[in-house]
């Protein structure tokens, strides 16, 4: 049996079932709010696979290691969901690995991230380490501000301000490039323009289709990579003089916007990419 793990029936889930469907394979909708877990009895074993597709990060991040820990095969796994639900640990997984970011800097008291800005240079980008859809992001442009939004963020006193996640602000050309990594194949690709310097659709990015030219589909697929592969999209920006950076990646991917205007089947590349893993996962066990 095979189980689609979700928060709500979205726009993307409808044509991943739809995708399913097509292909005659069954599949059981696991709803994250009815759940629960037993941890003393492993009681999912009808499961040979399941595709998390979680809104909330917490709630995926944890049914993906009791299902590791139970041995059901998962899309993504815990590992990438890990990594990539936190910016930290995903720039650390890019550099690790060679691929090029922009330059970042991490700092634990607002003293030292005033320190790191004005080392970096104004410009700066102020981001939470776990977050999404351009929420939370703050374009810092002098000494004033930077001072203000520390001493905001230290008086919020949350997990999300705690730590000061610093990046160079890249001056790209009011567009970045959102591309789609399934499996070993970037399946298709984005510009998401705006005139705001957030270029999130969330945020009314406008999208339009990118060629996957060999460079970005070479840098895409080695963020992918890093972060440990499976079904992933890439940011990536444009520098002014050319160069391509990957600045986050993404484990539960949004698709609804760029279906029609690449002509590209992301829901049914992620279906027959699950089918084929958890298939081959199956027969190891059988």
């Amino acid at each position: 049996m095979l189980g689609i793990l979700l928060s709500r029936v979205r726009v993307e889930e409808k044509l991943l079932l739809a995708a399913f469907k097509s292909r005659r394979t069954p599949v059981e909708i696991i709803d994250d709010r009815q759940i629960v877990f037993n941890l003393q009895e492993r009681n999912w074993q009808g499961f040979h696979g399941i595709l998390e597709r979680c809104i909330n990060h917490s709630r995926a991040l944890y049914a993906l290691r009791i299902f590791s820990d139970w041995g059901i095969p998962t899309v993504n796994c815990y590992e990438v969901a890990l990594v990539c639900g936190n910016k930290l640990e995903t720039t650390s997984a890019l550099v690790r690995n060679g691929v090029p970011v922009p330059r970042c800097r991490v700092a634990f008291t607002p003293e030292s991230a005033l320190e790191a800005i004005e080392e970096l240079g104004y410009p700066v980008v102020l981001k939470p380490a776990v977050g999404s859809w351009g929420r939370l992001l703050s374009k810092v442009n002098d000494r004033d501000a930077a001072e203000t939004i520390l001493e905001h963020k230290e008086v919020l006193g949350s997990y999300h301000h705690s730590i000061f996640y610093i990046q160079e602000y890249i001056d790209k050309p009011a567009r970045d490039i959102r591309s789609f990594v399934v499996g070993d194949e970037t399946v298709a690709a984005i510009y998401r323009h705006s005139d705001h310097w957030i270029t999130n659709t969330a945020r009314g990015g406008r999208v339009e289709n990118c060629p996957v030219t060999s460079e970005i589909n070479a840098l895409s697929l080695a963020a992918a990579e890093a972060v440990g592969g499976g079904i992933v999209a890439v940011d990536l920006l444009e520098t002014r003089d050319g160069q391509l950076l990957a600045n986050e990646v993404n484990y539960t991917m949004e698709f609804r916007n760029s279906i029609d205007i690449t002509g590209v089947d992301i829901p049914g590349a992620i279906v027959d990419y699950f089918i084929r893993v958890t298939a081959g996962k199956r027969d190891e066990h059988v």
